[in-house]
């Protein structure tokens, strides 16, 4: 009952009418596993959100929700090699940082291709459909943004420069710029590079009560990371910072034993109802301090008051329970345990790395089979080998498939794998005649165990633990033979490095040979513990 009424004074300081919320408070974070840097907009009722997807296609995730909390993915910006030239993409390349705005009847998502031409947007009325080919724009930098002032001039906002040396950046650079053509109208100013924290990035602008408030992320996007705002009665400046800065972060000691680690790069969003809301990425650590689900998305209240500063749900921290009133809830249906494989494309859970070469991929929704050709690529490659993966989206979880594949060459491949990047993976595979589970660290190939098999079909599965992933087999689909298990640290972004999070990827490979052998997927089931 005192949090009832604790809720109730707290809206009537915002002066929001108790009546439009629900008291069900929601779970952190709201879309789990490597969903990192989200942005959001609103148009009328309804959200939409975006996320980073570096070297996998298709690129930049679409979400949609009724409430901020419950969020139901609808397509992706990036859907043509044309829009998403990702080939020989590094890990964790490709595209950086989007941002979507909504502005005279289209969308925009404004983003950059570290390794594939810079800064760009596309556009669209329909988020769920086809979206527009790049326009480029010519102002260098990462995480771009993109701002239209009531005058109707158009601005763009960029870090200084695709630097990672944090001294060598100019902070956040803004100009005004040619929405048609993506030319830039003034030259790139210098307006605010943050409280002094390291890698400064993220930034978008709001303008609120006569004043344009610049938001930016600082400390890396790592353990300490925060948010931090700045405000002034000019675009162009000078900003003065929030005396609270942090907004936002669990670097200090009140969140230093969060089971949320990592907050920063964050975006705010009004809803309908005059709330404020700000989503952000965050991490959760497992084993120790490593991480594996990549970096996810995650919701606050934020309370704003007229001509004041915004304060993030109250005390500059969140928890994995938020106990705060939201909007009504809306739930999506639940997804299935089961992809039977029974469409002609694949659904939006799953990506492939880079480019695919769509030759390798057959969808047989007739049989309700995937069928996968491997290529001369291998999994140790920055390049187009054949895989389709989803994201590892829970701590503790089971992944299972049955595959049908009778290689006759010792170099052809196919199987499950827990991916982090192409230097380190750990590979569930029949070859010729045996089961291998191979482990890559770095440079590094280890087989862990090699079991004679001479059945064609073989059920593969992967267990996931906070310490271990597990993997085992099963000739029959009922009896499950254990093969290894391997400490998930060892996978981990504090080992393997990079920006992006563990998929559950289904391969085929020739290894310096195209495959003569097809590998046939039943199905894959993935159940969260």
């Amino acid at each position: 009952m005192k949090q009832f009424f604790r809720s109730v004074i707290f809206l009537s300081l915002l002066g929001i009418s108790f009546s439009t919320f629900s008291q069900s408070g929601f779970k952190n974070p709201v879309i789990p596993g490597f969903y990192p840097d989200p942005s959001v907009c609103r148009v009328g009722e309804d959200f939409y959100l975006v996320n980073s997807s570096f070297e996998y296609f298709p690129g930049v995730p679409v979400f949609h929700s009724k409430d901020l909390v419950n969020w139901e993915q609808i397509g992706y910006c990036l859907t043509r090699d044309s829009q998403l030239p990702l080939a020989k993409c590094p890990a964790s390349g490709g595209i950086f940082a989007p941002t979507i705005r909504y502005h005279n009847g289209l969308f925009y998502m404004v983003v950059t291709n570290i390794t594939g031409g810079g800064n760009f947007f596309v556009t669209t009325a329909d988020p769920a459909g086809e979206w527009s080919e790049p326009v480029w724009v010519n102002q260098g930098g990462i995480d771009p943004t993109i701002f239209w002032d009531e005058d109707g001039k158009s601005y763009f906002i960029s870090v200084g420069n695709q630097s990672f040396d944090p001294s060598s950046r100019d902070g956040m650079l803004l100009s005004e710029i040619d929405l048609k053509t993506g030319k830039r109208i003034t030259q790139p100013v210098p307006i605010w590079n943050g409280t002094g924290g390291r890698y400064a990035e993220g930034p978008h602008i709001y303008k609120k009560d006569g004043y344009y408030y610049l938001m930016i992320a600082e400390g890396g996007t790592e353990y300490g990371h925060k948010v931090t705002i700045s405000r002034s009665k000019y675009i162009y400046g000078p900003y003065e910072s929030c005396p609270s800065n942090p907004i936002l972060t669990h670097s200090n000691q009140s969140g230093q034993s969060n089971p949320i680690q990592g907050t920063g790069h964050a975006d705010l969003v009004q809803a309908q109802d005059g709330s404020w809301w700000m989503v952000f990425l965050a991490f959760r650590p497992q084993n120790g301090t490593h991480h594996l689900t990549g970096r996810e998305s995650y919701l606050a209240p934020v309370s704003w008051p007229v001509n004041g500063w915004p304060a993030v749900n109250g005390n500059g921290t969140v928890t994995t329970k938020m106990s705060c009133p939201t909007l009504p809830l809306k739930p999506f249906a639940a997804k299935p345990i089961r992809d039977e494989f029974n469409d002609s494309t694949p659904s939006f859970d799953w990506n492939y790395l880079r480019n695919p070469i769509r030759e390798n991929y057959i969808f047989d929704p007739k049989n309700s089979k995937l069928i996968l050709k491997g290529s001369s690529v291998s999994c140790n490659q920055a390049d187009a080998v054949t895989f389709l993966g989803r994201r590892q989206d829970q701590i503790s979880f089971q992944a299972t498939t049955l595959v049908s594949f009778s290689p006759t060459n010792g170099n052809e491949e196919a199987g499950l794998s827990t991916w982090m990047n192409e230097r380190y993976h750990l590979d569930l595979l029949k070859t010729k005649g045996k089961l291998l589970l191979r482990c890559q660290f770095g440079v590094i190939t280890h087989i862990e165990k090699e079991i004679p098999v001479k059945a064609s079909s073989i059920y593969l599965r992967i267990d996931g633990t906070p310490e271990f992933y597990s993997f085992s087999y099963s000739l029959d689909g009922k009896s499950y033979i254990p093969v290894g298990k391997v400490n998930t640290n060892l996978l981990s972004t504090e080992t393997a490095g990079g920006f992006t999070g563990v998929f559950l990827g289904l391969f085929a490979s020739g290894n310096g040979k195209a495959s003569q052998a097809l590998a046939e997927f039943d199905w894959f089931d993935y159940v969260a513990k």
